[in-house]
């Protein structure tokens, strides 16, 4: 169902505020915990690799007309939210480090000044070695930021010219030195199977990654997406085998450095978890800001998506007008129990059966099937309370998010 654009006058908002709130096939019990994502696109590179929204820099960044756009773009959306407590705030990109400290400030204020803000509220900033001055971050931590995600990805400079990263070893090692000293929570991403990589060079990185003694460790498995430089011409990568070989590695060290793994992708240490992606995989509400930002929003009856323009010039435009949601449509009730199961089964701990009522608004009867299939492969454990994923569904979690796919 296509619900159109946004109109940018009061008696339209109010009118589509009402749509939402009208009787539907689903009853919510309760909102989800909501949080807020804010996309800012532009990078000093684009990877091969990356099939984000991301965007080369060029002569000058638009640092004050896109931060007069995100204000616009959340004041039009303040009615879809309103009287809502925001948990957690997530600024990627792209690269937001290359916002200057007091940009970042300013966006941090218009949003405190429009949206309550929860006590101890995560506030995540994603920032690029390559980006990195010394104060620097010290300089978002004064501005409110709590939480910053370092995109390490290697600390090996063949490696990383491989994958086309603008910085080297030891500015990655000197960012991790700054994070460590500004922040007291961070986050390191890390990447593995990259072209060339020995299962001695991973292990060497990880290594070197776990001697910063990062309260939040994530790892990602280099992919070949279609609509990449590398997906034109691909590199040379470690076969499967050996790339589930590095996984069980990175998990067995992470363990012995006080890292558990609790997501498919994320390892942390106890009070560690990053709340903001937790929200996502346990079907949390998300508004999203920025170029391209996706959204998440529900309301008693229904559960609404939301994409912004995705060109950096034209979302501006039309944030400044009032209109930033290109498309706007909600989930099909036959799509909800799939779209929960691709989050929720993310998570080692799974997830409880009364949330996914909570969130969904539908019967267990509607993973019932799936459920039972994967108990009898043994890729999941089950209880009066809970589901979760045994060691081989999270291996094969592909196979296990599919079982539960709508039918036809």
């Amino acid at each position: 169902m296509s619900l159109g654009a946004v109109p940018d006058d009061d008696a339209g908002i109010a009118s589509r505020v009402a749509q939402y709130l009208r009787p539907g096939t689903l009853s919510l019990a309760a909102m989800p915990p909501l949080s807020l994502y804010i996309h800012l696109p532009w990078c000093l590179k684009k990877c091969p690799y990356c099939d984000f929204n991301s965007h080369e820099v060029g002569a000058e960044l638009p640092q004050a007309r896109y931060l007069d756009a995100l204000r616009c773009d959340l004041e039009a959306a303040l009615p879809l939210v309103w009287g809502r407590v925001v948990h957690s705030v997530f600024i990627g990109g792209g690269t937001p480090s290359l916002f200057a400290p007091d940009a970042i400030d300013r966006l941090l204020g218009d949003v405190r000044a429009r949206l309550p803000l929860a006590p101890g509220c995560e506030i995540t900033l994603e920032a690029n070695p390559g980006t990195f001055e010394r104060e620097r971050f010290r300089a978002y931590r004064a501005a409110g930021v709590t939480r910053l995600s370092v995109g390490v990805q290697s600390f090996d400079d063949s490696s990383l010219k491989a994958i086309g990263r603008v910085h080297d070893g030891a500015q990655a090692r000197a960012a991790l030195d700054e994070a460590r000293e500004a922040f007291e929570t961070f986050n390191l991403d890390l990447m593995y199977a990259l072209p060339g990589q020995t299962p001695a060079a991973l292990e060497a990185d990880l290594r070197t990654a776990l001697s910063y003694a990062p309260p939040h460790l994530s790892i990602y498995h280099l992919t070949i997406e279609a609509n990449t430089l590398f997906g034109k011409h691909p590199p040379a990568l470690p076969d499967d085998d050996t790339a589930f070989d590095m996984l069980d590695r990175i998990t067995e060290l992470a363990g012995e450095h006080g890292l558990e793994r609790y997501e498919v992708s994320a390892y942390a240490r106890p009070g560690q978890r990053c709340r903001h992606n937790l929200n996502y995989w346990e079907f949390g509400d998300y508004l999203g800001l920025g170029a391209g930002a996706h959204g998440k929003l529900s309301f008693p009856h229904r559960v609404l998506r939301q994409v912004r323009f995705r060109d950096p010039a034209r979302y501006m435009t039309q944030a400044l007008a009032g209109s930033a949601v290109a498309q706007e449509s909600e989930v099909a009730r036959a799509d909800l129990a799939f779209e929960f199961m691709l989050n929720a089964l993310r998570l080692k701990d799974g997830f409880e059966l009364a949330r996914f009522r909570e969130r969904t608004g539908l019967a267990l009867s509607a993973i019932e099937p799936g459920l039972a299939q994967a108990e009898a492969r043994g890729l999941i454990e089950r209880n009066l309370q809970r589901v979760q994923p045994t060691a081989r569904g999270f291996d094969l979690l592909s196979d296990l998010q599919a079982m539960f796919l709508p039918a036809g």
